[in-house]
């Protein structure tokens, strides 16, 4: 039975996710150790023997920042399409291995961190001790000037029931030779997409998740008991055993027509 999955990525290392600094609408760049640890969790982990398998993928969501869309260039996934981003003569369909189209969305841009943009959280915390303020959670108070958590709340809502609506319901629960391409790639940013993990679990993000992605990290969101109605977090799975021991039937079956 197909059950399908949404993978979430952060994007690699930049010089502020090194030192702690809230990223939202500034754009950096990837630093170099950050695009090396990216093209080899592509290695690692894309390809039809591994995690993400390039051809179960029905569809690419990227935040509009470019170091997102920079992590998806260098993971390397084989789009038959250009990237959006991209410019004529940039993109190569030599090795096309999926035809999930990419699609950038703001509904998974990172948190709107207002007047904290830049700031560390120990900076954040003594600016309000200064001032005579209690201490601050994001998850529970959100940022001054930008996003509160129900803000975060709805606009991940909604891009979880267009990923549920579009791509995953077509597919659960039937035999996986009769299922569409079903997986969800998201390449996005680290407080996003714990906000996303939660929600896609039905929690409230205001009694913080407590969940952590690292700079080019990957998680996998799932369902329980291959019903739509029942979302998890998929803690681990035989990803490879499946697709070995397929590949072992088919020879087999080769085998004995000739």
């Amino acid at each position: 039975m197909t059950t399908p999955r949404v993978f979430i990525v952060r994007h690699g290392e930049t010089e502020w996710s090194l030192n702690g600094r809230h990223t939202g609408t500034t754009e950096l760049p990837l630093t170099a150790n950050g695009e090396k640890r990216i093209r080899a969790t592509g290695n690692a982990l894309v390809g039809d023997d591994r995690l993400i398998v390039p051809r179960n993928l029905a569809h690419i969501y990227v935040s509009p920042r470019r170091r997102a869309q920079r992590t998806l260039e260098l993971l390397n996934l084989g789009c038959k399409d250009p990237m959006p981003w991209q410019k004529e003569g940039e993109h190569e369909i030599a090795n096309a291995r999926t035809n999930a189209k990419v699609q950038i969305t703001e509904d998974i841009r990172e948190w709107d961190y207002g007047d904290y943009e830049g700031l560390t959280s120990k900076t954040i915390q003594a600016q309000r001790e200064e001032r005579g303020e209690g201490s601050w959670d994001i998850w529970r108070d959100g940022c001054p000037g930008g996003e509160p958590p129900q803000q975060i709340t709805a606009r991940l809502d909604r891009l979880i029931a267009d990923i549920r609506t579009r791509w995953h319901a077509r597919a659960i629960g039937l035999p996986p030779r009769d299922a569409p391409p079903h997986d969800v790639l998201l390449v996005a940013h680290g407080h996003i997409l714990r906000a996303f993990a939660a929600r896609w679990i039905n929690k409230n993000i205001a009694d913080n998740p407590s969940l952590l992605l690292d700079a080019g990290g990957v998680g996998t969101l799932s369902y329980e008991h291959h019903s739509i109605e029942e979302p998890a977090i998929l803690l681990g799975g035989a990803f490879m055993v499946d697709v070995v021991e397929s590949a072992r039937g088919e020879r087999k079956g080769e085998g004995k027509g000739q």
